[in-house]
């Protein structure tokens, strides 16, 4: 080869000399691909056939190896592992603490760190680990497992463990490699098994991830873990009183430590109003928030999860190896294989423990023909070896039919080797029952080959009877309701004015003030030229000259309804107008007039239910109009966009227009649902929801708790409910007839009471049972006839009879606090449950509200319990 041919190979191969230098492009591009792979299959993504990665792997068989049943040094085990694991000590530490907090491969002792609060764990030198009866039962096998030599050809090491369990779904997985990353999160114990058994059975299975520090979890876009899916996780926080909010459980991926700092940043960005954080955190999560006095707590909660690390999202990306390559795949179908692969491995235990029951019998058959037919005593003259196998083979000629296989000279060998001793307390009888004791497990074994499916489900429930004790889910799932985030930011800005020069913003504090808000809210803006504006809120902004109205500006508000006159420069006449600013582009001026030189704004309001007005208008008195002064009703005219010119009031010049009186809402009150789901009011129909009715101000919502208490509170859309402590909620009615059912915990005895409610203050919560611990609230309805069902017991024989009572002739209008009348002699067995019907008659002035969904027309009943 001459020189330039080989300097052109090597140039090709990426390492070319040229004037002594060595080019590397080509190297770098073979060996990137390289080192890719080698991160992708070695170090960052677990393979599918036991959901280890190596380190973890590695860790496992050393373990394996030192087991004696006691527990080793951590500082021990790391040395062993190293044999297996060329990276070092840190690596392994930190792959096995991770592994001994998840409690189940391991049994530990000592100072392992906690999840919850982020603590490390001890010097390796200083805790202990051993591996748990769980992982010798699932993880291990020398006959099946297949290996290869350790990196330095010193050691064998498991190319997989094999692994009856899907191990991967249940401790979960992340990484980062070269080019591609996994994320699968851990799933509850119990329901792996149960999701296996469900699909060896053919039937279907739901995964649903569980974490080990509990919360909620909203699956809603979960999308089975395949790529591109992720799910919000929520600390579970309690509302101890008024003043105090308890977070008891926290989401997953964070730590006390860091929720506690996430809420410190949040106030003091001014986002939420507390006044301290304490983290008491021992056995169980307690981090107390101490709130500012006046803070509402549903307010705080709502804010938590917007603004802190209470509420997070998780990305989820299930990547595994398969066959030697990274394969995207979802949880349902790692369960499958997972499953199919343990069903495979317990064939081969099977197979493997057929034969050596198959070699038992054989050589106990042999055994015992050899003593009792005493073959032995014709070796006696033998002179040879080769004569004394020959000898004992021709003894054995007469019953090889009888075996499954044919006799060697190894077996010949074996018996050879039966001492004088066991010859001479030979039992046939013992022997008989040993032989025929392998017979029923080779028919058993056979069985279970046969019917390898049912053989697989019953080792999972096996290991679910073993091991599922104390493995219940801890994480809540619940769907997340959307936080407006402008709705629950503290109010930590005040919002000011400078009317004739056309500022606002939160720095001009010598000037007007106008409101309290937040550094997130949009405020809108009216000139007396007839501009609008919304702008973001700041220090200083220049917004137009001559403001006539500012106020915070919510997006898509359909409720607000502005009233205008404007004075129209080019026909000289003067226009009325009323419209919503629903949307809009920020910063950029709008004409609210036709935008002729001249116009200006003669009468302006804001009106957040749409009131009309009553207005007095007076004219020039130089005009030439005959009457110079009339009213006018706004409410005569439609509320449309901004952008309409308006209908004319007059052609005459005007003088001044000014307010006669407020009229009344022109779009009726607020139409209010109670959603169930999440707990929430809501002013949009939505799936399942119950609708309130409509709202106007003062109105008020009655709830009446399980626990027996009621409570009024405004119809707010932060409000919110617990539904599983609701026995109703609906719109309260102050003139209206309640009528309760509940259980008395100290007599034992149901109780039944007609009152009207007294209550005052708003999110004041009262009783209105005994206030025994026991007691409960069953039924609770405003209806003004209201029937109650139940099953009784009577006899001797408690036969069970169904009963269906009508309230109001057990009792009269009482005081809401009355004890009430019993309900029924009999014990009751069951649940209670309200009829609704129709009453027969209806007093005058009686108002019945129907469960109305005002845009399907669907009709239900109003005291509809939960």
């Amino acid at each position: 080869m001459s020189d330039k041919e080989n300097k052109e190979e090597k140039a090709a191969s990426g390492s070319a000399e040229v004037g002594g230098a060595l080019h590397v492009d080509g190297m770098f591009q073979n060996w990137f691909l390289d080192y890719a792979s080698y991160v992708i299959l070695e170090r960052a993504v677990p393979a599918i056939e036991d959901g280890l990665k190596p380190v973890q792997r590695r860790i496992l068989h050393a373990l394996n190896e030192m087991d004696d049943g006691r527990f080793n040094k951590v500082a021990n085990v790391i040395g062993q592992s190293m044999q297996y694991h060329p990276h070092g000590d840190a690596s392994i530490g930190d792959a096995l603490v991770n592994m001994g907090q998840k409690e189940l491969l391991f049994d530990t002792q000592g100072n392992w760190g906690d999840v919850r609060t982020g603590d490390s764990a001890a010097a390796p030198r200083y805790i202990e680990v051993r591996l748990s009866r769980f992982a010798k039962d699932v993880a291990f096998n020398g006959d099946i497992t297949d290996w290869q030599l350790s990196y330095d050809g010193r050691k064998k090491e498991p190319i997989a463990l094999p692994m009856k369990f899907p191990l991967l779904l249940s401790q979960g997985a992340d990484g980062i490699a070269v080019g591609l990353s996994t994320k699968i999160l851990p799933h509850n114990f119990i329901e792996l098994c149960e999701a296996s058994i469900n699909y060896l059975e053919g039937r279907r299975f739901r995964l649903l991830p569980d974490f080990p520090t509990g919360g909620y979890v909203d699956i809603s876009e979960y999308n089975k873990g395949e790529r591109g899916g992720k799910v919000k996780v929520r600390a579970k926080i309690e509302v101890v009183d008024k003043k105090t909010l308890a977070i008891r459980e926290i989401p997953f991926s964070t730590t006390t430590g860091s929720l506690i700092e996430s809420i410190l940043k949040a106030q003091d960005k001014g986002k939420i109003k507390i006044k301290k954080v304490t983290d008491n955190t021992a056995k169980e999560v307690e981090v107390l928030i101490d709130l500012v006095p006046g803070t509402d707590p549903d307010v705080t909660i709502d804010a938590l999860y917007a603004f802190t690390d209470c509420q997070s999202s998780i990305s989820v990306n299930a990547c595994v190896i398969v066959d030697d390559k990274p394969r995207f795949m979802n949880v349902n179908e790692i369960l499958e294989l997972c499953t199919e692969r343990t069903k495979e491995l317990l064939r081969k235990e099977l197979e493997i423990k057929q034969s050596d029951l198959n070699e038992k019998w054989h050589f106990s058959s042999l055994e015992k023909i050899f003593i009792e037919k005493r073959i032995y005593r014709n070796i006696e003259e033998c002179e040879t070896w080769e004569a004394v196998i020959e000898t004992i083979d021709k003894g054995l000629k007469p019953y090889k039919k009888l075996f499954k296989r044919d006799i060697t000279t190894d077996d010949i060998v074996r018996l050879t080797e039966i001492k004088i001793k066991r010859i001479s307390k030979f039992d046939s009888f013992k022997a008989d029952e040993e032989i025929r004791a392998v017979d029923e497990a080779l028919k058993q074994v056979a069985y279970d080959l046969k019917h390898l499916t049912e053989f697989t489900v019953a080792f999972y429930q096996n290991l679910l009877k073993k091991y599922g004790k104390g493995r219940e889910r801890k994480t809540e799932v619940k769907g997340f309701e959307e936080i407006e985030v402008k709705q629950v930011a503290a109010t930590n800005a005040k919002l000011y004015v400078n009317r004739e020069e056309g500022f606002f913003g939160t720095g001009l504090k010598k000037d007007e003030f106008v409101c309290e808000c937040s550094d997130l809210d949009d405020i809108i803006a009216f000139t007396r030229n007839g501009k609008l504006m919304v702008s973001r809120i700041g220090d200083k902004k220049f917004i137009g000259k001559d403001i006539l109205h500012i106020a915070v500006w919510k997006k898509n508000d359909e409720r607000t309804a502005y009233n205008m006159a404007y004075y129209d420069g080019a026909s000289k006449r003067t226009f009325v107008k009323r419209f919503n600013v629903t949307g809009i582009t920020r910063d950029k001026d709008y004409d609210l007039t036709q935008g002729t030189a001249g116009s200006k704004v003669l009468y302006f309001t804001a009106n957040a239910n749409s009131e009309s007005e009553l207005v007095k208008v007076q004219l020039h008195p130089n005009s030439t109009a005959r009457i110079k002064d009339f009213e006018f009703d706004f409410g005569t005219i439609e509320i449309k966009g901004r952008g309409a010119v308006g209908n004319i009031l007059t052609k005459y010049p005007v003088r001044k227009v000014e307010l006669l009186e407020k009229g009344k809402s022109s779009i009726g009150g607020m139409k209010i649902w109670f959603d169930e789901k999440f707990g929430r009011i809501v002013n949009e129909e939505k799936d399942k929801a119950k609708y309130l009715g409509e709202f106007n101000t003062g109105d008020q919502i009655i709830v009446a708790y399980k626990d027996g208490n009621i409570e009024l509170t405004n119809f707010e859309l932060t409000n919110k409910y617990e539904a599983d402590d609701l026995v109703s909620l609906e719109k309260f009615n102050p003139d209206g007839i309640y009528s309760a059912v509940y259980y008395d915990g100290e007599s034992k005895n149901y109780y039944v009471k007609r009152f009207k409610v007294e209550l005052k203050t708003e999110k004041f919560k009262s009783p209105i049972t005994t206030e025994h611990n026991h007691s409960k609230l069953h039924v609770f309805s405003s209806w003004p006839e209201v029937f109650v069902k139940f099953n009784v017991t009577k006899g001797k024989d408690k036969e069970k009879v169904e009963m269906e009572l009508k309230v109001n002739d057990l009792i009269d209008v009482k005081g809401w606090k009355a004890l009430g009348n019993r309900l029924t002699q009999f014990d009751v067995a069951g649940k209670i449950s309200e009829v609704n019907k129709l009453p027969e008659k209806v007093n005058i002035g009686t108002t019945i509200e129907l469960d109305v969904n005002p845009k399907a027309g669907k009709k239900g009943n109003q005291g509809d319990l939960f």
